[in-house]
């Protein structure tokens, strides 16, 4: 068994690898620094510290007068990092906890065993750390926020997961060379940015050839009815929180249900999307489009066998307009979420 690493050893998974990553400041390559305490980019000759185990690889974006929320969502997940880990203190229960939901089962299921990953925007590294318990695998969870990081990288570190690490990055500006994972995952991030498309046209060029993208967003139709409960929540002074099937369940503790309020009602800034606006970004990034959740196809829905990755229709602009009406005559479930994946062609 594997000894713990010393809080500012760069990750074994990382230093294994070194060879996926890349200066984010000029894209040159990144070696161990001298002494073993970090990454320095063998052009710029830059440094890259390591805190408590997670490689400081953030760089703010140089947009010059151009709107940039970064550091406002950055600061918010600080202090109110999300999901957290309340209720989940051992492997079986965080895979338990996500095989609830049947998509990351079926993501689990259905990688291929020597998969390279990599979580953008991976929050507390939930996923992460679950997808990175089958051996063979490669997970990197990158994020801005080092709090909600710190969260992910204790979880592995107090139960030994070998195989997935987490770093501190901008998805404007990647640590990673292009091209180089099997799947990208890009889940609830875009829609928080001040560029969902460039954004997307970002993270899109880490992809191998055939290789996979899914992203998450907030759906246009289907997060009016969170609208309409956050315009509640705000007129009433936060009453009325029964309104939210999340916060008047007594089954999910305190803390999760406080983190979900904050997230969904209280965030400062979040944009809407559609499935024809993704498409383009698909067509334009040359991706074909692969499956959703929910299903492009009007009255078609996910199955419990589920092929995640077996190509299927995209649907008509009909179909698509049936399915986001749905959304939001269903009351905004998952808070009008959506997941798109794509195949890089």
């Amino acid at each position: 068994m594997n000894q713990r690493t010393s809080i500012n050893e760069i990750p074994s998974l990382v230093r294994d690898n070194l060879a996926l990553f890349k200066c984010p400041s000029c894209g040159s390559e990144l070696a161990v620094s001298q002494p073993d305490d970090g990454l320095t980019c063998t052009d710029c000759s830059e440094t890259f510290a390591v805190d408590n185990g997670i490689p400081l690889l953030f760089r703010r974006n140089d947009w010059g007068d151009k709107s940039d929320v970064t550091e406002t969502v950055k600061g918010f997940y600080e202090v109110n990092p999300f999901p957290n880990y309340e209720d989940i203190d051992s492997e079986w229960l965080l895979k338990e906890s996500a095989n609830r939901g049947i998509f990351a089962r079926l993501l689990d299921e259905q990688l291929p065993w020597n998969a390279k990953v990599l979580e953008v925007g991976c929050g507390t590294g939930q996923l992460s750390n679950f997808l990175g318990m089958s051996r063979g695998r490669i997970v990197f969870g990158a994020d801005i926020c080092l709090n909600s990081l710190s969260l992910g990288h204790q979880f592995k570190s107090e139960h030994r997961l070998e195989h997935s690490a987490f770093l501190q990055m901008n998805l404007f500006r990647p640590a990673f060379k292009p091209e180089m994972f099997d799947l990208v995952v890009c889940s609830g991030v875009l829609h928080h940015t001040s560029d969902p498309e460039l954004g997307f046209k970002s993270v899109s060029k880490l992809v191998k050839k055939n290789g996979l993208i899914i992203i998450g967003l907030y759906n246009r139709y289907g997060r009016l009815s969170t609208d309409l409960r956050r315009a509640i929540f705000r007129a009433s002074g936060n009453r009325f929180k029964f309104l939210d099937r999340r916060l008047r369940d007594k089954s999910v503790g305190e803390v999760r249900r406080h983190t979900w309020f904050m997230d969904q009602y209280k965030h400062p800034y979040e944009s809407k999307h559609t499935y024809g606006q993704v498409l383009k970004w698909f067509d334009d990034s040359g991706f074909e489009f692969v499956n959703s959740i929910p299903k492009a196809t009007a009255f078609d829905s996910i199955k419990a066998d589920e092929k995640l990755f077996d190509t299927n229709q995209q649907g008509s602009w009909l179909d698509r307009f049936i399915v986001q009406t749905g959304m939001l005559i269903s009351g905004g479930s998952e808070g009008g979420f959506f997941l798109m994946i794509g195949r890089k062609v």
